[in-house]
């Protein structure tokens, strides 16, 4: 039960409720695979020696919009670089990441620490490099788990912030049906 006295508190339980919407930078938010910076995006030089990274301002409010359905979850090998630049950048409040083994790795070396970081909770996972590991683990969750690949040239689209919001609408009434 939330506690009174610690201000916030009721927020932690709400978004303890809430599925998890594990959200990947590089190919989801940074179309790093397009051969130019696609019309919407601007490119920051956030790395010295490496390509910039190109934004688009309107995933803000996109995931604004989706954080009143998900706890949202960095699920990056930017760790907190993603808080730190991204962010501000696209007026997002802070969101918690998951910790990822050092860069690089192979995209199904994030998996044991998503499945810590899961637990029993339903989840919605956006990323560029989903491996056949990631879809199987998905398949015989016993929680509802949506995978949703990206087309790195393309990164997140609106179609795509609608289905996981569809999603998380369906799974809302499916719960009001339990109780």
């Amino acid at each position: 039960m939330p506690d009174p006295a610690r201000p916030g508190d009721d927020q932690q339980t709400v978004t303890a409720s809430l599925p998890l919407l594990l959200l990947d930078v590089d190919g989801v938010l940074n179309p790093f695979a397009a051969p130019a910076c696609p019309p919407g995006y601007t490119e920051h030089d956030f790395f010295p020696g490496e390509p910039p990274v190109r934004l688009c301002p309107a995933h803000g409010a996109w995931l604004q919009e989706l954080a009143t359905r998900f706890q949202i979850v960095w699920a990056t090998a930017w760790g907190a670089d993603a808080s730190r630049l991204l962010a501000p950048l696209l007026q997002l409040s802070d969101i918690p990441m998951i910790a990822f083994p050092p860069a690089p790795f192979r995209p199904r070396d994030k998996l044991p620490a998503i499945i810590r970081y899961a637990g029993h909770r339903p989840l919605a996972w956006i990323d560029d490099a989903l491996p056949p590991e990631a879809h199987a683990w998905a398949a015989s969750r016993r929680v509802p788990t949506l995978l949703i690949s990206i087309d790195p040239a393309e990164g997140l689209t609106r179609p795509v912030i609608d289905q996981v919001r569809q999603w998380a609408e369906h799974q809302t009434a499916g719960e009001s049906l339990k109780t």
